[in-house]
């Protein structure tokens, strides 16, 4: 993260962002409290002041990927209004070109693996 973004993002935001990256690439059990709090430009205690520990963290994240899927969802049903077939081969296509473009996969069913 370039520092003047990092000084911009609220610590919180800051390290969710990161940690959720970090998860992704590298595997919620393959990443510390020490990396993420390193990445982010932060420290552990002000991790632990949001977060009660490293599950609250990963909840956070899967979490958010929710939300985020939810609204991928959202944008599907806006752009094929009452075509359900449509909307699922949307987000068939989308979800083949994330698999093609990163190859890590589903950061839930990730999780759910570890």
């Amino acid at each position: 993260m370039e520092d003047g973004a990092a000084e911009r993002i609220r610590p919180r935001d800051r390290i969710l962002e990161t940690a959720r990256d970090m998860f992704h690439k590298h595997g919620i059990k393959g990443v510390g409290v020490d990396a993420i709090t390193e990445a982010a430009g932060t420290n552990k205690m002000t991790l632990y002041r949001h977060f009660e520990s490293k599950d609250d963290l990963v909840i956070e994240c899967l979490r958010a990927t929710a939300c985020s899927a939810n609204a991928m969802w959202q944008k599907f049903e806006a752009e094929h209004p009452g075509d359900k077939l449509a909307q699922l081969h949307a987000w068939v296509r989308m979800a083949a070109d994330c698999l093609l473009m990163d190859g890590r996969g589903c950061d839930m069913a990730n999780a759910a693996i570890e």
